[in-house]
């Protein structure tokens, strides 16, 4: 019959708690790859405890009929959950936030008058600041990139980007929005300077700790975070400039 669907049959008690605890080492680790680029005073007790709230929402909303790994689902789940729990605590000030805006800005507005990628110097120039205080705002805006695709993209707050890939539920074109804009973020990656390339493909694809990155580059994590954090806002800034927010309403 059209639109019938098979229910997956429910798990027992037992292969629910099972299910958890087999996941319980991803939970752990996405918390500490957050937590890495928080400032001190956020608990990553805190966002174990939350992330394990969003695993036990996975397991209980799994459906094993879909094409998709509990794995991957879970994941999704448990980083949405502790990205959740970071908006809640507040724990970035409106002062900061606003740093990291003015970063995004002049990053943008110095490639569009260069035609390239701006250097680190050629940013702080932008923004009026020496490079010893351009990598200083670096390090007091880091955890803000934490999810930053999924943030309000233009200066008045318009869709997030995620929001403007329609599901596949909704819209047959989601698969080619969906394959259109990872072209787009593909491309715009190896637009990125090398070392900043580098990192963020140890970073996301490899899934290395910043210290554990550090060590592959030579560089202390400090440094590491000012380059992956400099490296988003770069991808945020290009995205900005060539994904038509309007595209999927």
């Amino acid at each position: 019959m059209r639109g019938y669907q098979v229910q997956a049959p429910e798990l027992t008690a037992e292969e629910r708690e099972q299910l958890i605890l087999e996941q319980m080492p991803q939970v752990r680790f996405i918390a500490r790859r957050i937590h890495e680029t928080l400032p001190a005073n956020v608990s990553l007790d805190d966002l174990i405890s939350s992330g394990v709230i969003g695993l036990i929402m996975a397991v209980d909303n799994f459906d094993p009929s879909q094409p998709v790994k509990l794995k991957t689902y879970a994941e999704y789940k448990i980083r949405g959950a502790i990205l959740d729990s970071l908006r809640g605590m507040d724990w970035a000030s409106r002062h900061r936030r606003k740093k990291y805006k003015e970063i995004e800005l002049a990053i943008s507005t110095a490639s569009k008058r260069l035609q390239r990628a701006p250097t680190e110097e050629e940013i702080a120039a932008e923004l009026k600041l020496t490079i010893e205080e351009y990598r200083a705002r670096l390090l007091e805006v880091q955890g803000l990139t934490i999810g930053s695709l999924a943030e309000k993209l233009g200066p008045d707050g318009g869709p997030d980007l995620l929001s403007i890939i329609p599901d596949n539920n909704e819209l047959p074109s989601a698969a080619v929005e969906r394959r259109e804009l990872e072209r787009l973020i593909a491309a715009s990656v190896e637009e990125l300077p090398e070392q900043e390339r580098l990192i963020i493909a140890l970073y996301y694809q490899e899934e290395l700790t910043l210290r554990e990155i550090g060590e592959i580059v030579n560089l202390g994590t400090s440094r590491v975070s000012e380059l992956k954090t400099t490296a988003i806002l770069r991808l945020r800034a290009r995205i900005m400039d060539m994904w038509p927010t309007t595209r999927g309403r």
